[in-house]
């Protein structure tokens, strides 16, 4: 089993959704974070100028069998890009083990 987890923008996480249920992902968990990234620049409205260097952004922890990831990864990328700064990140991790609380069974079936 793998994790994937994905630092995305706030503004694209319907088309994520969209697409992440598209591939059958139909579980995940996210939060609302707000992180430091590489653009240094500030933005100027209205004569003020705002510092972007504290950036809004959705997290997102999704748990997939092997077979799986490979998919679950191509609809964050292709969903989630801008070609901007920004876009965001994918990290993958490995799960040694998942249980069902309900039934106590485990392994990769406890994730349908």
């Amino acid at each position: 089993m793998k994790k994937v987890e994905a630092i995305i923008r706030k503004s694209k996480y319907s088309e994520v959704k969209e697409a992440l249920h598209a591939v059958g992902v139909n579980f995940f968990s996210y939060w609302d974070v707000t992180g430091l990234g590489n653009e240094k620049e500030g933005h100027v409205y209205r004569g003020v100028s705002y510092s972007t260097s504290d950036i809004q952004r959705r997290y997102l922890s999704i748990v997939v069998n092997d077979d799986f990831a490979e998919a679950t990864i191509n609809a964050i990328l292709k969903s989630a890009g801008t070609g901007e700064v920004g876009d965001g990140k994918i990290f993958i991790s490995e799960i040694a083990e998942s249980y069902r609380i309900r039934t106590g069974e485990k392994g990769g079936d406890t994730l349908k």
